[in-house]
């Protein structure tokens, strides 16, 4: 992940800070974008066709380095998705707050029938 949301950076300097207290979420939530979006949100996230922002868990950070700890599978296409640039990380399945967001190594067109995944160890998460 390459950038974090205007929303998260408010959130990491009042915590760190200005001791205001923030809830990490329970659940984190991969959404898939045909046009990216900014840290101020927007973009186009697919929707239709069976999609479904899907959930996923991370390893332990090590060395300001993290990723996801299994595959991350989307369910099949019942129409096309269109082609995928970009996903972001939200703390809800549907809204509320995105996190932070990245654009794809490479982008992929997904079809009717086809199933977009991530392979475990593949979201690559960094603070430099």
């Amino acid at each position: 992940m390459a950038e974090f949301s205007d929303f998260f950076e408010d959130k990491i300097i009042d915590h760190m800070l200005r001791a205001v207290a923030f809830t990490p979420p329970a659940t984190l939530y991969l959404a898939l974008y045909t046009t990216a979006p900014t840290d101020a949100g927007g973009g186009t996230e697919v929707s239709g066709g069976a999609y479904a922002r899907q959930s996923f868990t991370l390893t332990v950070a090590s060395g300001g380095a993290s990723s996801n700890s299994a595959d991350i599978t989307f369910p099949t296409a019942t129409a096309a998705w269109g082609t995928v640039v970009a996903c972001a990380i939200w703390d809800n399945a549907a809204t509320p707050n995105m996190l932070m967001w990245s654009n794809l190594d490479a982008s992929k067109t997904v079809t009717t029938g086809d199933t977009f995944k991530i392979n475990a160890g593949d979201l690559d998460i960094t603070v430099d």
